[in-house]
């Protein structure tokens, strides 16, 4: 299954020229889903192509960069005539109810479901997991993993010796499912070999370093890290609860990520993220920087 993910928005609190607040595109098969939705992302949307089929999105935390612009991708919705519900998943959301149901929001077209997020949740998808994991920042704040499914390596070869045609029984089999062909009872494990590890994802939203991500990013395929400054501010970091490229590094090199992209730059590296990389670099080799509209594919795990 196809796994692509966008950048949207980048920058830290304040915007630069080049980078918009946060927000994060991911598409996996036919579903759409947004990590924040920072001021400005329905026209960052727009510029990327991704179109506005959102399925659900996941909000780290209630500061204005990371939800504001819920508000513009919603009046867009509605004008485009959408019918299908809007699932979003906040901390507080309570509050996020409270300011949709003053901007009128109860009453248009298509339902919006507010859900509150609690350490652990899992969101069920086809094909895949998302669950929220609590992090640390000066308001209440999670992060969430893209967990996929595992999945068993379909061996051809086998189904032709068994001379099972090619088609809706080769489907059956590779979900489970027991079949019959030209009076024999086919079973999966007659065709199925290895299972491969589903990719994994995480996204921390704005954090302080912490052992928690350390454990939920275990092995993951790509780690997205806050990464606001470099370690020479490593003291405005702990004070405001980010992390700086360094720490970031360390989380990655402890975690055994395949990769780490830094995002929530800092409007000060605006044209010099070369700081970022080299501070991350330090400790972690596999890393970049986001830039706004990167596109990231990431295949199938082959095992």
């Amino acid at each position: 299954m196809n796994l692509r993910i966008i950048f949207l928005g980048t920058s830290g609190a304040i915007p630069s020229p080049d980078r918009n607040p946060s927000s994060i595109f991911l598409q996996y098969g036919k579903t759409r889903i947004l990590f924040d939705c920072g001021e400005g992302t329905q026209r960052q949307m727009m510029r990327a192509k991704t179109g506005f089929n959102i399925d659900a999105i996941f909000i780290t935390h209630l500061h204005t960069d990371h939800f504001i612009g819920c508000f513009g991708l919603i009046e867009t919705m509605s004008l485009n005539g959408r019918e299908k519900p809007l699932n979003i998943y906040s901390p507080q959301a309570e509050f996020l109810r409270d300011l949709f149901k003053m901007f009128g929001y109860n009453n248009l077209d298509f339902k919006i479901k507010v859900f509150d997020v609690k350490d652990g949740l899992s969101i069920r998808f086809d094909g895949f997991n998302i669950i929220a994991f609590k992090t640390e920042h000066i308001i209440e704040s999670f992060g969430y993993a893209f967990v996929e499914d595992d999945h068993i390596k379909f061996d051809v070869e086998k189904a032709k010796s068994l001379g099972i045609p090619e088609g809706p029984l080769y489907s059956k089999l590779a979900k489970g499912e027991i079949v019959e062909f030209n009076g024999r009872i086919i079973k999966p494990e007659m065709v199925l070999g290895e299972r491969i590890k589903g990719r994994k994802i995480v996204y921390t939203g704005d954090t302080a370093p912490i052992a928690k991500t350390i454990e939920i990013a275990r092995d993951a395929d790509i780690l997205i890290h806050d990464s606001s400054f470099t370690s020479e501010l490593e003291n405005w970091a702990k004070e405001t609860k980010h992390s700086t490229a360094r720490a970031a590094g360390e989380i990655a090199k402890k975690a055994r990520v395949k990769e780490l992209i830094l995002t929530h730059i800092s409007a000060r590296y605006s044209k010099n993220p070369e700081k970022i990389i080299e501070d991350a670099k330090s400790v972690f080799e596999n890393v970049k920087v986001a830039e706004d509209f990167m596109v990231v594919e990431l295949h199938r795990n082959k095992g």
